[in-house]
Parts: structure tokens; C-alpha cells; sequence
């Protein structure tokens, strides 16, 4: 399963294709997954429409390697529950922070659950499969493959879990900043990503100024008085927010274990080392 998802929640989608689907019809799609089988993949609208490549086999009169068109069609959850949804995600900063970072946090169900709804599908209920193939088991091998490639996609894109169940990335988003925690997060975001500032040179050009002549004492105490008070700088809305825009799995991080976690426990280490200096 590890070779198809990394993270939790592609692991969980898979897990529920298991729990009622015949091992050996499984592995077969497993091989049908891995193998290139799959010629078509789309997803639009919570409907999964793939093109996927057939067996020869004499014995069925089966001669031409065949092309058979599987579907996979999840349980939509409507706009009025959506919208009960999005109020009680954006009503809880650990939720609507990871979501505007790309990530789906662990304990999103309970939101859920606390609504009489699911995100990720747990059992046969949750989707309609079909397959133009002689099969008669539902699912067969093709709609397992095409299972396992859901989600593999699932890693490369979280946000196809609310797309599969009627709500698409954009008005996610749109909706969550609409909330004032939504709207704080965004503007801390948004200047996190500010262009840089186009220069001649990457180095400081030294710049000679004329001072007039003061006194030792002037140069080392100064002609006016420090400020007694000091304005503390306003600290961010979201702590380490450079690191957590990367989400669990990066680009550049190959390893199975989450890069958030790792950052975490480096940086307690770090802490920890260094308690007597802070």
C-alpha cells in the first residue's frame, strides 16, 4: 500500500477499497496500476472517468488486447451541508491554518463526524463503481487499479478529497478566507510572499558620509538620549510559517516520514540543547 500513498489519508482511501474488495482481484490491480495499464485518467465533478487496457485471452474469444472504460463516482455532499462544514472548519485555527497550507490535518473527520458526514470514503456506500469489462465482480481488477492511482494522486494533491465530494479547491479556499481567521491567515501568507526586489549587485556598495567632529564623550554616549521605551515588533499569526507552507511531503523531501515532523523534533532538540541560552 506504501507504494501508492505516503501519506495518511491516501493510505485511509485505499484502506476502504481493502475492507470489501477479493485479494486476488487486489493484486491484480495493484500489477494494472504499477504496469501502465491506465491509459486515461480524469476527474471532474466527484466523477473518476479512466480508459483502462484489457487482457488477450483465447479462451473468452478475446483476441485484441481491449480498452474498457471505468468509472468511479463518490458520494456528493451538498452545498447547505458544505456550507455547515466550512463554518466549523474556519471557526478553528489548527484546521483552517493547514488547509490554507496545502495540507489536510489528522483530525479533519471529527469535523465531520460532528456533522453526520465522512471526507473520506470508508466503506462501499461511499462511491459507485462500473466497469465495461466481462467481469461480473464489482470491483474488478480495472477499478482496483484505478483506486490505487486515485490515490497516488491524493499525495501530489490533497484537495482532490473535497473535489471528489462536490466541492472544488478554489471555492474552498474563496470560502475559508472569508472568515476572519481566514482573512487574518491570508494576509500573513501573502506577504510571506512578496517577489524580491530586483538589484545591480548582490553585494553592499560602501558609501563614505562626511561627519563633523565630535567629542569622546558625544561618540561613545551620544548627543541625544536612547528612548527609554522600545516598541515590541508584532509577532506573526502563524509560527513558522516558512517551514509549514511546505506541507508534509515537498518536493524536495524523498523520505516516507512526514518533513513537518522531522522539522519539529529538530527544532525541540535544538531547543532543548540550548534551554540555558534562551
Amino acid at each position: 500500500m506504501a507504494e501508492f500513498s505516503r501519506t495518511w489519508w491516501g493510505q485511509k482511501f485505499i484502506h476502504a477499497l481493502e475492507s470489501f474488495t477479493e485479494p486476488n482481484r487486489l493484486g491484480r490491480g495493484r500489477t494494472y496500476a504499477r504496469g501502465g495499464k491506465v491509459k486515461s485518467f480524469d476527474i471532474k465533478d466527484g466523477l473518476v472517468t479512466a480508459k483502462v487496457r484489457g487482457s488477450v485471452n483465447p479462451y473468452f474469444g478475446v483476441y485484441k488486447e481491449p480498452l474498457y472504460t471505468t468509472t468511479i463516482e463518490f458520494e456528493p455532499i451538498s452545498k447547505a451541508k458544505w456550507a455547515a462544514v466550512i463554518a466549523l472548519i474556519a471557526s478553528k485555527a489548527s484546521l483552517i491554518s493547514r488547509l490554507l497550507l496545502n495540507e489536510i490535518p489528522d483530525n479533519i473527520e471529527d469535523s465531520f463526524k460532528t456533522l453526520g458526514l465522512r471526507l473520506l470514503p470508508s466503506s462501499k456506500k461511499d462511491f459507485k463503481t462500473a466497469c465495461s469489462c466481462p467481469d461480473y465482480s464489482n470491483p474488478c481488477k480495472h477499478i482496483a487499479g484505478v483506486h490505487y492511482l486515485i490515490a497516488a494522486k491524493l499525495d501530489e494533491d490533497p484537495f482532490l478529497l473535497f473535489e471528489l465530494r462536490g466541492l472544488s479547491r478554489e471555492a474552498l479556499k474563496k470560502e475559508l478566507a472569508k472568515s476572519p481567521l481566514g482573512q487574518a491567515l491570508s494576509a500573513e501568507m501573502m506577504m510571506q510572499q512578496q517577489p524580491p526586489n530586483a538589484v545591480e549587485t548582490y553585494y553592499t556598495r560602501p558609501v563614505t558620509e562626511a561627519t563633523a567632529e565630535a567629542s569622546l564623550k558625544d561618540f561613545w554616549q551620544g548627543a541625544k538620549r536612547l528612548p527609554q521605551t522600545i516598541e515590541v515588533a508584532e509577532q506573526s499569526g502563524v509560527s513558522a510559517v516558512l517551514v509549514k507552507k511546505q506541507g508534509d511531503f515537498p518536493p524536495f523531501w524523498h523520505r516516507d516520514n512526514s518533513f513537518l515532523e522531522v522539522m519539529e523534533e529538530f527544532y525541540e532538540r535544538v531547543k532543548t540543547k540550548n534551554k540555558d541560552l534562551l
